[in-house]
């Protein structure tokens, strides 16, 4: 048998840092989106675990996150892993928007179906948050918040769709290098913003960490909000900047008016996912 899923991105509209915990991570209160920017997997039955990565620059060894997600399901499940796993890549590493984590859930699922384990949702999410904080909301995708260090997702109602212009620069970002630059203050145990969506503020708390150590993210923030962006935020810790708009049209539009930018930049207009067309993406179905 032969399976193929698709791995969403996701921005961040919103990313409070509530302040460092003792055990070193940072307790964050922020609200994802699933956004149509995917890359593709295909699993297929075999004797062992391998991993195919059409992307010279990622690392395809055991330190990948679709490695570690496939020994760490298989080890929930009791079994061997053996799987044949091609990976083709079109979220940036490095950018900000998730890109293994997403390929990570995806392996979940996918492998799930191919070796036809019965294993609830909740389960998956704790394999998954145990390889990095972002993994869960992958397994839900639309729109949600995450707290904790972001594993703790609660799904929100869909936000209204909108077009997202995605400036991808040339460059990657240190997620830890970002969080030294921040020297959040220890957290006090608050909580952040209220449940609903429109509660969450139009803040990325790591922006000005990232901004100090690449200027050049500034400048991409700024000339998305020249173009007409209603929000334009960095995601994550970067490096991808996107700006939000009402429709496909404003988008193209404000893409076009787009200068400034550092050479080599990437520009993809994509649109924002419901949870319902998140789910449906990231469904393994029989490769044709």
């Amino acid at each position: 048998m032969k399976l193929v899923a698709e791995a969403f991105a996701k921005v961040n509209r919103s990313l409070v840092v509530l302040g460092k915990r003792p055990d070193g991570y940072h307790e964050l209160d922020t609200l994802f989106q699933a956004v149509g920017l995917t890359d593709r997997l295909t699993f297929e039955e075999s004797d062992g675990l391998t991993l195919d990565v059409d992307d010279p620059s990622i690392p395809a060894g055991a330190e990948n996150l679709v490695l570690r997600a496939a020994r760490a399901l298989a080890e929930a499940a009791g079994i061997r892993p053996r799987a044949a796993i091609t990976l083709e890549k079109r979220i940036p590493s490095g950018g900000g928007l998730g890109g293994g984590s997403a390929d990570a859930a995806v392996t979940l699922l996918g492998l799930s179906a191919l070796w036809k384990l019965d294993l609830p949702l909740d389960l998956l999410a704790r394999v998954g948050g145990a390889l990095g904080s972002d993994v869960p909301f992958f397994l839900h995708g639309g729109t949600a918040r995450g707290l904790g260090r972001g594993e703790r997702i609660e799904p929100l109602p869909d936000l209204p769709p909108q077009a997202v212009v995605l400036v991808m620069p040339p460059f990657p970002v240190s997620t830890p290098a970002v969080f030294r630059r921040l020297e959040a203050p220890a957290w006090d145990g608050r909580g952040g913003w209220a449940l609903g969506a429109g509660d969450a503020p139009d803040r990325n708390d790591l922006e000005p960490a990232a901004e100090a150590l690449f200027p050049a993210l500034r400048d991409v923030r700024e000339a998305l909000e020249r173009a007409g962006a209603a929000r334009a935020r960095l995601s994550g810790s970067g490096s991808t900047v996107f700006g939000l708009f009402p429709d496909l049209a404003a988008a193209t539009e404000g893409a076009r008016r787009l200068e400034g930018l550092p050479a080599g930049s990437a520009v993809r207009i994509v649109p924002t996912l419901s949870r319902e067309e998140s789910r449906s993406r990231s469904a393994p179905r029989r490769a044709e």
